[in-house]
């Protein structure tokens, strides 16, 4: 399972709450994430002190759910599972799934762990979504294809996702057969528009 360690923690992380340090400062609300230390949330006077050279990742919020700007985890995760969304001229998306009262029976496309309707032809709604798809199936990962080179050596396992992901794609996507002779009619004729009345 090609899950980073500081993944986990971050999706059960509480943010938004006032800085223990900080608590009388005006950016003192902890929404700050450290990749390299994968501990607890921070504010930013915490970041300058003491992770000033370390992976930091700011969570923001939307409709009271916690999201993430795609360029700040693009980098580090493989995204390209998950739905997207432009919030505030800035692509996002979210960390954990949201819940859903309504009825998605009309829906095209709807995440897999959480039912939740897409917009588009994603198979998670969130980061929160694809960790258990991910250890649900293992037929997904969120570690690059390059870092796992880098890593672990050699193309094995990212040869191992190309093989999952055209399984995947060949049941989703089913080769069409070829036309049957005994199914094709010819037309008839050519059609003719009719008379215009005046």
């Amino acid at each position: 399972m090609l899950v980073p360690p500081w993944l986990e923690p971050l999706l059960t992380s509480t943010f938004f709450t006032a800085c223990d340090v900080h608590g009388e400062s005006t950016r003192s609300e902890c929404n700050m994430y450290c990749m390299d230390c994968a501990g607890n949330p921070f504010c930013y006077y915490c970041r300058s002190t003491r992770h000033p050279d370390h992976r930091v990742i700011q969570i923001r919020r939307s409709s009271y759910h916690d999201v993430v700007r795609v360029s700040e985890v693009e980098k580090e995760l493989d995204i390209s599972e998950v739905q997207t969304y432009v919030i505030n001229s800035a692509r996002v998306m979210f960390l954990n799934e949201r819940p859903q009262p309504r009825s998605n029976k009309g829906a095209s496309h709807i995440c897999e762990i959480c039912g939740r309707s897409l917009l588009d032809t994603f198979r998670f709604c969130s980061l929160g979504c694809k960790l258990v798809g991910i250890k649900r199936n293992g037929d997904a990962c969120f570690v690059l294809d390059s870092k796992v080179e880098r890593d672990i050596g050699g193309g094995g396992v990212s040869r191992r996702r190309e093989e999952l992901r055209e399984g995947i794609v060949k049941n989703i996507y089913p080769s069409t057969p070829p036309p049957t002779s005994n199914n094709s009619r010819r037309r008839k004729g050519i059609p003719h528009r009719a008379p215009l009345w005046s």
